[in-house]
């Protein structure tokens, strides 16, 4: 079974999102491409997209997201607000692997302003290749952050080790 993957932008990375998106739907390990905006004109803020298609991806309805806006940082921020969301910028190879190796990351965000589209085209290609390992060393850190995003008071830290 292929990826149902989210796509989102604000203004400012509409025109990354809409090559991605095509890019997306033409690869093999993708079987749905949800895109929850912006589109043409429409000016709506990064907050409202990210958090739109992070909730997809936490209420299960889709596997990953690619967002994008002037930086992707923002993108980044808002995704991270939905509970169990991982969301990072990434602008290299390396940090693309580790989002997904690592941090079992559902999101990864660009900014369209800070990154070419023909390198954001092949970051988000070799993204598509990588799946997180549960047996991996990296599992109990992935476990850490859950288990942080499931307190239900922040100034408690209940998790082992703190």
């Amino acid at each position: 079974m292929g990826l149902r993957i989210v796509v989102a932008a604000d203004s400012a990375g509409v025109d990354y999102k809409d090559v991605l998106k095509k890019d997306l739907e033409a690869d093999d390990r993708v079987d749905e491409v949800i895109d929850v905006g912006v589109n043409g004109d429409e000016d709506v803020d990064y907050p409202h997209v990210a958090v739109k298609g992070a909730r997809l991806i936490a209420a299960g309805k889709a596997d990953r997201g690619l967002f994008v806006c002037g930086t992707g940082m923002g993108v980044a921020m808002a995704a991270n607000k939905v509970r169990g969301i991982r969301a990072s910028v990434a602008h290299d190879s390396f940090s693309v692997e580790r989002l997904i190796m690592s941090n079992n990351a559902q999101v990864l965000t660009f900014g369209e302003r800070v990154i070419g589209l023909e390198l954001a085209r092949r970051l988000a290609k070799e993204w598509l290749g990588y799946e997180f390992d549960p047996s991996s060393h990296s599992a109990p850190k992935v476990a850490a952050i859950d288990e942080y995003d499931n307190q239900k008071d922040a100034g408690e830290d209940t998790v082992a080790g703190c």
